[in-house]
C-alpha cells in the first residue's frame, strides 16, 4: 500500500475521525506492534505539521524503551518517573506541556521543542503498555482537544494491537 497525502479538516474532533482512520488504514490488518506503531508515528507525524517528534515508548520493567518514532534521534531508555513521558507513565494519564522548559525534570532530546504531549497506551487488563509522545517547536502547540483526540488514537491503536 502507498502513501496518499490527504487534507486532514480544521475542525478537531473531524481532524481526529481522519487520523483514526488513518492510522487503521496504514495498520492494514496486521497487529504486529512494531510495524503498526511505526506506520502510526509516521501517520501522525504527517498530520500535524507542527510537530518535530512523534513516537512511542514502551514499557520495559521499571524503564520505558524507545519504540517506533519519526523525528530526530531520542533517549533510548526513561525511568518511571521521570521527564514527562516517565510521569505520564507512573500517574497513568496524558499530559500536555506548554513550554517544556517549565516541566521539572523534562529530557531534551531535541533543543527546538517547546511543547509536548504524552498519552499512555494500555493493555485491555487495564496494564499500561507504553506512550504516545509528541513534541513541537511551538510553545503551547498541543490543547485540551487534542489530548481528547489524541487518547481516541491511542484507543484505535489499543483496538488494533489487540493487547
Amino acid at each position: 500500500m502507498s502513501y496518499i497525502e490527504i487534507e486532514y479538516p480544521q475542525e478537531k474532533a473531524a481532524f481526529y475521525d481522519v487520523l483514526c482512520e488513518q492510522i487503521a488504514l496504514y495498520a492494514d490488518g496486521d497487529n504486529d506492534p512494531v510495524a503498526v506503531m511505526a506506520n502510526a508515528s509516521a501517520v501522525i507525524k504527517q498530520a500535524f505539521p507542527g510537530v518535530n517528534w512523534a513516537g512511542f515508548y514502551l514499557a520495559d520493567g521499571n524503564r520505558l524503551k524507545l519504540g517506533p518514532f519519526q523525528g530526530r534521534p531520542a533517549v533510548t531508555r526513561i525511568d518511571k518517573g521521570t521527564g514527562v513521558c516517565g510521569t505520564a507513565w507512573e500517574l497513568g494519564e496524558s499530559i500536555v506541556v506548554e513550554e517544556v522548559e517549565c516541566f521539572e525534570g523534562h529530557i531534551a532530546c531535541d533543543c527546538n521543542t517547546h511543547s509536548e504531549i504524552v498519552v499512555p497506551l494500555f493493555r485491555r487488563s487495564g496494564e499500561l503498555f507504553g506512550v504516545l509522545d509528541m513534541d513541537s517547536v511551538t510553545p503551547a502547540y498541543f490543547s485540551e482537544d487534542d489530548r481528547v483526540g489524541l487518547e481516541r488514537a491511542a484507543e484505535t491503536l489499543e483496538r488494533l494491537l489487540g493487547l
